[in-house]
């Protein structure tokens, strides 16, 4: 049975990960902070889907923790077949407002640990000739919206390269560049967007659904929906000198 491993799996689109690859006969082992939340989820899982799930708790913004799950990743027991590196999570403040040890720690999780964990899962999946790495950017990638949207255009353009260097392994990369979606995301981030319409947000579970599909068809860049690929079209082709005068308004 093949295993995958989910980072930020505690909440919102990891928890949509977990259940879905679980029905899908995965095994599991589920990253994140929150160890005692991972325990009931994993309890949850077992109980409901009958696979083996592993719980490792880890801060990512941590360096050594981080490394932990790297470790992880590189083990030949139980090897991983699928990484999703999902956890992340927007500063509530303005750049120049915050605490900039804030700003760094928000860092090291979106970019820092997806770089760490890309190069210890893609090693160990290359000496297989197989294996999926899947990196959760946005479509705040091609927006300018702060130190949130800098971290994803990174691992747009990251995951995109390292698709580049797998190419012929047997080993895919992808990046899943989601709109808006109705997980804890925006609530524990503090931001209020309750004035958007309900069109603009999208369901977490037809997320992961488009976003596994494309994993498995080896596709680099996946953004579910028609209306959001619309906007990253756009998005690409307008000028930049309007796309930040959008988010100053």
């Amino acid at each position: 049975m093949a295993t995958a491993l989910i980072t930020g799996a505690s909440a919102g689109l990891g928890v949509e990960f977990a259940w879905q690859l679980a029905t899908g006969h995965h095994d599991l082992v589920l990253v994140a902070r929150d160890t005692e939340r991972l325990e009931r989820l994993a309890h949850q899982i077992r109980s409901a889907a009958g696979v083996d799930v592993e719980v490792l708790g880890a801060d990512l913004s941590d360096r050594e923790q981080t490394e932990r799950v790297a470790e992880r990743l590189r083990s030949t027991e139980r090897p991983v077949s699928l990484l999703v590196n999902n956890a992340g999570y927007a500063v509530h403040d303005r750049f120049l407002a915050g605490d900039v040890a804030d700003q760094e720690a928000s860092l090291d999780v979106m970019v820092r640990a997806v770089l760490v964990l890309s190069h210890a899962a893609a090693g160990a999946m290359r000496s297989r000739s197989r294996g999926a790495i899947l990196n959760v950017s946005s479509v705040a990638a091609l927006t300018a919206s702060g130190t949130y949207s800098a971290h994803k255009a990174w691992v747009r353009t990251f995951t995109e390269g390292l698709a580049v260097d797998l190419r012929g392994t047997g080993v895919t990369a992808t990046a899943l560049c989601p709109g808006l979606t109705r997980t804890e995301f925006h609530e524990r981030a503090q931001l209020d967007y309750s004035s958007f319409p309900a069109v603009a947000w999208l369901d977490a579970g037809a997320v992961v659904t488009a976003a596994l599909r494309d994993v498995r068809r080896g596709a680099v860049i996946s953004t579910p929906s028609i209306r959001y690929r619309l906007a990253a079209g756009l998005l690409r082709l307008a000028p930049r000198s309007a796309v930040r005068a959008a988010e100053a308004r």
